[in-house]
């Protein structure tokens, strides 16, 4: 919307392209497209195209080595494909493009090769984790501990950088089969390359394997636990301070939920608060986004105080044992 209305009078017109909506009839999920845009967007400045075909995904995302949302294509005043990339570089490309100088230009060739090599990576990647997930996912939900293990085992071989498969591994050997031999060495490597990557994602996701609020974690060795705890904690809370702006929803309930267990309680909720803070601030969270982590911060907030927990409609009472579940995924973030 910002784009629309700075670019304007330059001639650019932005359009949106809901081409990944889920419903039983085309029907039904083009008005949940317009009834969320009406929610949420009621002075929504450019236009909304619907497609529920797949050929928007067919013949421009997997047709341009496109494999992430969103994504934008930029068309210049000659009908061709100038820019193809993330929304977020449009600030830096769209005055080039609307002057001429983009398309020609070494900086749009560079950015143009670096992204057909990721493409062409992520497919083949992709080409050989497709007939494995499809063993994992159904062995998981099958309480199949042994073959989803081995599953795991090959999508980190295959993909040792993607989160998920690495938090499945880590979820199987120490929480499902609690096999702490060669779990524990699984963990402290997860632990090193999260903090090695300096990633949010990466630390949060470690720290929820030890400290998940809703989780009895208690078979898990007392001394391992606690000291990659500390060491993950310490460092999601310097990438993040309590003091700064930064979102602090997806991290700090296992962080609250460490300090809470080493006896600081009042630092414990300190931490969920802000967290809790900054749910919808300073723009509102995604309801996908919010059913998924406003729970665990809840769940954290309860256990410390020992009370029934609320964030709207969301509620919950403390909770030192969770029964053994295959938890959802966290809904996909650009990180």
């Amino acid at each position: 919307m910002q784009l629309q209305e700075t670019y304007k009078d330059s001639g650019l017109e932005i359009v949106g392209v809901a081409a990944s909506e889920h419903a039983p009839t085309a029907e039904e999920a083009r008005t949940e497209v317009e009834a969320w845009l009406a929610d949420k967007f009621p002075n929504l400045n450019y236009r909304i195209a619907f497609d529920h075909t797949g050929e928007m995904n067919e013949l421009w995302m997997t047709a341009s080595l496109s494999f992430g949302i969103p994504t934008a294509f930029v068309v210049d005043r000659d009908g061709h494909i100038a820019f193809i990339g993330h929304a977020g570089q449009l600030d830096d490309v769209l005055p080039k493009v609307l002057n001429g100088s983009w398309r020609t230009s070494d900086e749009a060739k560079a950015a143009d090769l670096e992204r057909i090599a990721k493409g062409q990576h992520y497919a083949r990647e992709s080409a050989l984790i497709k007939p494995i997930t499809a063993k994992l996912w159904p062995a998981m939900q099958a309480e199949d501990w042994t073959t989803a293990l081995a599953a795991a085992e090959e999508l980190v071989a295959v993909a040792p950088d993607n989160l998920n498969f690495r938090r499945a591994h880590a979820t199987l050997l120490l929480h499902k089969m609690r096999d702490m031999q060669t779990g524990l060495p699984v963990m402290r490597q997860l632990v090193r390359d999260a903090i090695g990557t300096k990633s949010e994602p990466w630390m949060a996701m470690a720290m929820e394997l030890l400290f998940d609020p809703a989780k009895d974690n208690s078979h898990l060795p007392h001394a391992e636990r606690f000291a990659m705890g500390k060491e993950l904690a310490e460092q999601i809370l310097v990438l993040n301070p309590p003091h700064g702006n930064g979102r602090k929803y997806a991290s700090y309930a296992p962080v609250a939920q460490y300090y809470y267990e080493i006896g600081n309680k009042e630092h414990a909720i300190e931490l969920v608060e802000l967290g809790l803070n900054s749910v919808d601030h300073p723009e509102p969270m995604p309801d996908n986004l919010k059913s998924f982590y406003v729970p665990r911060l809840l769940q954290a907030l309860a256990n410390c105080t020992g009370e029934k927990a609320c964030y709207g409609d969301f509620c919950v009472v403390p909770q030192n044992e969770a029964p053994e579940t295959v938890k959802a995924q966290p809904p996909e973030e650009e990180t």
